[in-house]
C-alpha cells in the first residue's frame, strides 16, 4: 500500500472516531439533562422522584412502609443504585408535602443524616394521594428493563415545580429553582383564572429574611439573611437560617470570622432541635447592636443566591418565568379536571343506561320471553326484540354486551327487586350527571372551587416561613472592628501592624480595620494612600498618617524652596489611586512642610527671621479664614519675609492679638 493510501485510511479512521465520540457525547448529554438533573415543567419532578412516588402509590395501603422496601421496589423502575434513590426519597420527604415520615429522616437545620433505610418508614400524604395520581390521565411507558410500566409524567394538580423547588447540574446547564409558598401559589392560580395580575416570591423551609427585590421572575438574584435576635447587649441568638444553610455551616463561618479578627465573641453554642437556636456570647467591650451588622457582613448570616429556572418543557430544555410556569400548570389543571369530569360523566351514563335496562327488563317481565327458547342465539334475539319498544327511554342503542349483562342477573335478585330503591338510585345518578354537566359548562368556576377547597383544607398547614423584607447592603467597613494597630517607627522607617516599637513618644500609631485606607503625608510634600500593611518601609521623613476619611480638611503651611517663601493652604481629602504617589507642591530640595494639622478651628503662630527694621517678628493666623481649594493648589503667600518656625497653637489663648498686615504684591488672608 502506498504512503498516500495509508494517510487516507488514517484520516478515515480519525473521522469515524470523532463521529463516534460526538454521537456518544450527545447521547450522554441528552440522558443527563432529561433523565437525571433537570425537572419536568408539568409535574415538577425529576425521574427518580417520579419513580419513588409512583412506587409509593403502587404500594399504598394506608400504612407505613419500610423505606428499605420502598427503595427496593423503586429499583424496578430506576436504573441506578439504591443510595441515589434513598437520598432522593429523604430529600423529598423532608420537603414535607408529599411523603409522610416516621422515624429519623435527619434534620434540615443541623444537616444531621437520616437513619438507615431499614429503620425508618414512610407513606404518601393525603395531599399527594389526592393531587398526583389518576391512571386514566397518566401515560405509561415500559421501564428500563421492560418488566414494568412507569409514568411519563404524573397528572399533578398542584404547581409542583414552584412548590418544591429544585437544584441540579447537567452537562452544559444547571438549574436552581426556588421553592414557593403553598398558599400563595394556589391563590395565584385563582388570580390567574379570574384574570388578575399576580406576583410570586420564594419561601424557604428554614425561614429567615428574604430580599427579593432583584428576583427576576425565577432568575436574577435574591439575598437571604438569618433571623437574629438580640437577647441582651451581650447575647445574640440566631432563630432562623438563610436558604440551604445548616447550623454547622453557619457556626463554621462565624468561627472563621472570629479567627480573622472580624468578630469578638467568647462562645457560640448550638441548641437546635425542632427549632433553630444558636447562642452567641460577646466579648468584653463588644455589644450586640454593632455585632449583628458584622455577622451579616462577614459571615454566612447573609448569603446571595442566583436562581436559574431551567426545566424540561415539551422534551426540550427551556427557561420560562415563574409566571409562565404557573399559567401552564393552571391550564393543565383545568384540562385534567375536565377530563376527569368527562370520564366520570361517561361512567355515570353507562351506569344509568344499565340501571334503566335492568329496570325495564325486570319490571316489564321481559325475562319471561326467553323461557321457551332452545338456544343462546334465540335468547339474545328475543331480548333485543323485547327491548326495541323502549329505545326512546334509553340514552343509546342496546348492544350485545348489554343483553349478556341482563342475562347474568340471578333469579334471587329478580325476586327481591325493589322498585322504589331502584328509582332512587336512578334519580341519584341523574342528579350527578346534571351536576357534572353544569361543571363542564363552567370549567373556570369549577377549577377555582377545586383550588379553594384545597386551600381551605390544607392551607393552614403551610404558612409562609420566610419574611419578605428589603434591606440595605451592609457596609463592611463600618461593621468591621478597628482591631489593627498600625505603628510608624521613626528610627527604622518601617510602618505596619507588625512593626516593633521601643519609644512610643517618637513613634506614630493609628488604630484601624482591615477595610480602612491609610493616608501618608511626607515632609517634602509627597503623599500616597496604602492598605494597612504588615510591615512596609516608608523612610524616615513621614510627617503624618491616618485613616482616610471622606471630606476631611487638612491645613498646611509649607516653604517653597525655589522662592524661599512660605504659603498656607487648605484642602479636603484628595482623590487617589492606591499606592500611587502625589505631591502637594512642586519638588525642590529646600521645599518642606512647616506645619500640618487636620480639621477646623486651627490657629498657627508664624515666627519670621528677626529683622531690626520690622514692626513685628511673629504673626498669629486663623486658618479657617483661608478658602478650601484643591490639594495641588499653590495657596496664599505669608509674605516675602523668611519664616523661621511655625507653631500650632490651636486651643491656646492668643498671647497678643496682632492683625495681619497686607504685604505689597501678596495680599493678606482671604475672607470667606
Amino acid at each position: 500500500m502506498t504512503t498516500g493510501q495509508d494517510e487516507t485510511t488514517a484520516q478515515e479512521k480519525r473521522g469515524r472516531l470523532h463521529r463516534l465520540f460526538d454521537t456518544n457525547f450527545l447521547d450522554y448529554t441528552s440522558y443527563v439533562i432529561r433523565e437525571r438533573a433537570i425537572p419536568d415543567v408539568d409535574d415538577g419532578l425529576k425521574p427518580v422522584q417520579r419513580r419513588i412516588l409512583q412506587t409509593l402509590h403502587n404500594m399504598d395501603d394506608g400504612r407505613f412502609h419500610k423505606v428499605a422496601n420502598v427503595v427496593g421496589e423503586t429499583m424496578k423502575l430506576h436504573p441506578h443504585g439504591d443510595q441515589s434513590i434513598f437520598a432522593a426519597l429523604v430529600n423529598l420527604a423532608n420537603k414535607g408535602y408529599l411523603i409522610e415520615r416516621q422515624g429519623n429522616f435527619g434534620n434540615i437545620f443541623t444537616g444531621d443524616q437520616a437513619s438507615a433505610a431499614r429503620y425508618i418508614e414512610c407513606r404518601l400524604t393525603p395531599l399527594a394521594r389526592e393531587t398526583l395520581f389518576n391512571k386514566d390521565l397518566t401515560e405509561f411507558i415500559d421501564s428500563y428493563d421492560g418488566r414494568m410500566q412507569e409514568p411519563v409524567t404524573l397528572p399533578a394538580k398542584l404547581p409542583m415545580l414552584l412548590l418544591l423547588g429544585a437544584e441540579g447540574i447537567a452537562v452544559g446547564m444547571a438549574t436552581k429553582i426556588m421553592p414557593h409558598n403553598f398558599r400563595e401559589l394556589l391563590q395565584a392560580q385563582i388570580d390567574y383564572l379570574q384574570g388578575r395580575e399576580f406576583t410570586l416570591l420564594p419561601d424557604f423551609p428554614r425561614g429567615g429574611l428574604v430580599d427579593a427585590s432583584e428576583y427576576n421572575h425565577g432568575n436574577g438574584r435574591i439575598r437571604c439573611r438569618a433571623r437574629i435576635e438580640e437577647v441582651d447587649e451581650k447575647t445574640i441568638v440566631i432563630r432562623e437560617l438563610p436558604y440551604n444553610l445548616t447550623t454547622q455551616a453557619l457556626i463554621d463561618s462565624v468561627e472563621k470570622a472570629t479567627r480573622a479578627g472580624k468578630l469578638r465573641i467568647t462562645s457560640i453554642n448550638d441548641y437546635t432541635a425542632e427549632e433553630v437556636e444558636i447562642e452567641i456570647k460577646l466579648a468584653r467591650g463588644i455589644y450586640a447592636e454593632e455585632t449583628i451588622d458584622a455577622l451579616y457582613a462577614f459571615t454566612d448570616c447573609e448569603v446571595s443566591v442566583s436562581p436559574s429556572l431551567v426545566v424540561i418543557q415539551d422534551n426540550m430544555p427551556s427557561q420560562p418565568t415563574v409566571e409562565e410556569v404557573l399559567r401552564r400548570n393552571t391550564d393543565h389543571l383545568v384540562e385534567f379536571l375536565e377530563r376527569e369530569l368527562r370520564i366520570e360523566l361517561g361512567r355515570l351514563r353507562e351506569k344509568l343506561h344499565a340501571r334503566r335496562l335492568e329496570q325495564i327488563f325486570i319490571e316489564e317481565r321481559l325475562y319471561k320471553r326467553i323461557e321457551e327458547k332452545i338456544n343462546y342465539k334465540a335468547v339474545i334475539s328475543a331480548v333485543r326484540q323485547a327491548l326495541a319498544p323502549y329505545a326512546d327511554e334509553l340514552d343509546r342503542k342496546v348492544t350485545r354486551e348489554d343483553v349478556e349483562r341482563l342475562l347474568e342477573i340471578k333469579i334471587r335478585r329478580i325476586s327481591r327487586y325493589d322498585i322504589n330503591r331502584q328509582q332512587k338510585e336512578i334519580r341519584t345518578i341523574e342528579k350527578n350527571i346534571a351536576r357534572i354537566e353544569k361543571h363542564l359548562r363552567d370549567m373556570t368556576g369549577f377549577t377555582i372551587s377545586y383550588i379553594q377547597d384545597l386551600l381551605d383544607r390544607y392551607g393552614r398547614e403551610y404558612p409562609r416561613r420566610s419574611e419578605l423584607r428589603q434591606f440595605d447592603e451592609v457596609d463592611a467597613r463600618a461593621a468591621a472592628l478597628a482591631n489593627i494597630k498600625v505603628i510608624y517607627n521613626r528610627a527604622s522607617g518601617f510602618l505596619g501592624h507588625k512593626v516593633a516599637t521601643t519609644d512610643k513618644k517618637k513613634n506614630l500609631e493609628v488604630t484601624c480595620s482591615e477595610y480602612d485606607r491609610l493616608l501618608l503625608i511626607f515632609k517634602d510634600g509627597r503623599y500616597r494612600v496604602i492598605h494597612p500593611a504588615d510591615k512596609l518601609f516608608v523612610g524616615n521623613d513621614l510627617l503624618w498618617f491616618g485613616v482616610v476619611e471622606k471630606d476631611q480638611i487638612f491645613n498646611v503651611i509649607y516653604r517653597n524652596g525655589l522662592e524661599n517663601r512660605s504659603y498656607v493652604k487648605r484642602f479636603r481629602t484628595p482623590k487617589f489611586i492606591i499606592n500611587r504617589e502625589y505631591r502637594l507642591f512642586p519638588e525642590h530640595k529646600r521645599s518642606i512642610i512647616q506645619m500640618l494639622a487636620p480639621g477646623e478651628g486651627v490657629r498657627a503662630r508664624i515666627s519670621f527671621v528677626p529683622s531690626a527694621r520690622a514692626r513685628y517678628n511673629s504673626l498669629e493666623i486663623e486658618l479657617d479664614d483661608y478658602l478650601i481649594k484643591g490639594p495641588a493648589a499653590r495657596g496664599k503667600s505669608l509674605g516675602s519675609r523668611v519664616v523661621r518656625r511655625v507653631s500650632n497653637i490651636t486651643g491656646k489663648p492668643p498671647r497678643k492679638r496682632v492683625e495681619p498686615v497686607p504685604l505689597p504684591g501678596f495680599g493678606g488672608p482671604e475672607k470667606k
